[in-house]
């Protein structure tokens, strides 16, 4: 018997595949999380990432679609999301233009009227719907985006959902993908995930990335910005990190500050344009407040001393 993963892996034999097939989009990661990512392809498995805001968890979603040639279809959850949301919905105004259209017509059979309403015709497919579907080029990718913000009754729906791949719509039956889905969730942790969930899935923790990693992040995102800038930014970010901020600034704002810098003709940091670019890396007022005057510059020379010793 086929293994239901067999064609999501066929491009990738071995963990250093995953990095490389990764890169190739510019996504670069390290063993462990390659490891895992790996291990989700060849088993067939959800990949549930965890971690601070802007480490590059929903970004390895996009990474793979786009590397295995593969759609991806993203469910973002909020608070309120519930399963008819998720799944699918009834065109309520293309059924109520057919029966008023039958009124017209003299059509009386009412039980005919209403196989004629409830059918794919009618039907409005969101996420997880859509993702048991055929896809061109095989399974696509389903991102599940921020599962923290949902509620508890939604996670036991979705926990059933990812243990059959397969959902009820009683007008029309049960819909079975004929190949999983390749099955990506996130968290912030705003909240615990039940462990039910966590179970279903591999696990991984996506810390901020060391020294090295980032610089070579910031290489394959930020390619115009000089080898010297780029570590003073880097250097910048993860010293801003150690300190004792509402939000630490992750990957993602790494990079936007780069390209900031990089509008801006910078060659390289300075206390003035730290101050003025701060909007860029730290999201909070009070965060902003404390970086503001003496403190960028007190940081930025113990950055310096730090790359020059």
């Amino acid at each position: 018997m086929t293994d239901p993963a067999d064609r999501a892996v066929s491009k990738v034999q071995s963990i250093d595949d995953v990095q490389a097939l990764l890169a190739g989009q510019d996504y670069i990661c390290g063993r462990s999380l390659a490891t895992v990512t790996f291990l989700a392809l060849r088993l067939g498995r959800p990949l549930f990432l965890e971690g601070e805001a802007g480490t590059g968890k929903t970004e390895i979603a996009r990474a793979l679609a786009n590397a295995l040639g593969r759609r991806l279809i993203r469910l973002q959850c909020y608070e309120g999301l519930d399963s008819s949301s998720a799944v699918y919905e009834w065109n309520f105004a293309g059924q109520m233009i057919a029966i008023r259209a039958a009124e017209v017509s003299g059509m009386t059979d009412r039980d005919a009227l209403r196989s004629e309403l409830f059918t794919e015709d009618y039907l409005i497919a969101r996420p997880l719907l859509e993702a048991l579907r055929p896809q061109p080029g095989g399974a696509p990718v389903l991102l599940i985006d921020e599962i923290d913000r949902t509620d508890a009754p939604f996670e036991a729906f979705l926990l059933e959902a990812l243990s059959d791949f397969a959902v009820t719509i009683p007008e029309l039956g049960t819909i079975r993908a004929p190949e999983p889905p390749i099955v990506v969730l996130t968290s912030n942790r705003t909240r615990e995930v039940h462990d039910a969930l966590k179970r279903r899935c591999l696990y991984h923790w996506v810390d901020y990335p060391d020294f090295d990693r980032e610089i070579a992040i910031l290489r394959a995102r930020a390619p115009e910005a000089s080898e010297s800038l780029s570590r003073e930014i880097v250097a910048f970010v993860q010293a801003l990190r150690a300190e004792d901020l509402f939000k630490r600034p992750g990957v993602a704002e790494t990079i936007d500050w780069a390209r900031c810098l990089l509008a801006l003709d910078m060659m390289e940091l300075s206390p003035q344009v730290i101050a003025d670019t701060l909007g860029a890396i730290l999201k909070y007022q009070d965060d902003i407040q404390r970086l503001q005057g003496a403190e960028a510059t007190k940081l930025l020379d113990q950055v310096r001393r730090k790359l020059t010793g």
